[in-house]
């Protein structure tokens, strides 16, 4: 069955060109050129993956917008930025909002096609993943790798598809120092240093809002990020 793919982007031209591509290569792809067009679709069947532009029509900040609704509908949707705004504060502010990726339109169609086709192996690895790697406990974290779930303490932590496997990444080996090109490589996903240490704030602003003392996530300056280690962490085999 195809993987369906929803672009919304208000230069049709454009929008025509991504689609055709994205074709060519198997998927299934719905277009819309208003966040309003796009959301009330959106409400009555998700797609698998959304590529969204920022600025659309007369919403400047359209993209932002529909991103934010989307995970309201969904925390573990795909969702990728593909824009002309490159400043920093756009790449950051995308990120904040729950984006899994942050492009801009000067890449190549065959490089936009290799991010898509990274994203859903990470989606699709959720259920291939080893038994022995079902669920981890570390202390009050509970990680589900065949749900997609994350708790601490008992409350529900809602990461995107990126966060969750930088937080996998993390918790495998407490204590370890995780480089930035480590948890690159372990999210399958290629963007930059402050990318990444975007993802990373962002992971621990969640984990703070449902524990305001939580402090397990260490940024080791000059080497990367560990998971600090706790006496009663255990590897179980079964999800609870």
């Amino acid at each position: 069955m195809q993987r369906h793919i929803a672009i919304v982007e208000d230069e049709a031209a454009i929008r025509h060109n991504y689609e055709d591509a994205l074709r060519r290569f198997g998927y299934h792809v719905s277009g819309y050129a208003t966040r309003s067009g796009a959301l009330e679709a959106f409400s009555r069947r998700l797609p698998e993956l959304v590529i969204i532009d920022v600025g659309l029509g007369d919403e400047p900040e359209g993209g932002f917008e529909l991103c934010r609704d989307l995970r309201g509908l969904s925390k573990s949707l795909p969702i990728i930025f593909l824009t002309a705004r490159d400043s920093d504060l756009d790449v950051i502010s995308g990120l904040r909002l729950g984006a899994d990726d942050y492009l801009t339109k000067d890449i190549s169609l065959q490089h936009l096609i290799a991010r898509v086709v990274a994203l859903f192996r990470r989606v699709e690895a959720l259920s291939g993943r080893g038994t022995d790697e079902q669920s981890l406990q570390r202390g009050p974290l509970k990680f589900s790798v065949e749900r997609m779930e994350v708790s601490w303490n008992g409350q529900p932590v809602d990461l995107t598809v990126t966060e969750f496997w930088i937080i996998h990444s993390l918790i495998r080996h407490p204590g370890h120092v995780r480089t930035r090109s480590q948890l690159m490589d372990d999210a399958n996903v290629l963007v930059d240093d402050q990318t990444i240490t975007s993802h990373v704030k962002r992971i621990r602003r969640k984990f703070l809002a449902v524990d305001p003392e939580f402090d397990q996530l260490d940024t080791v300056y000059g080497a990367g990020y560990r998971w600090k280690p706790l006496a009663d962490a255990a590897l179980v085999s079964d999800p609870a």
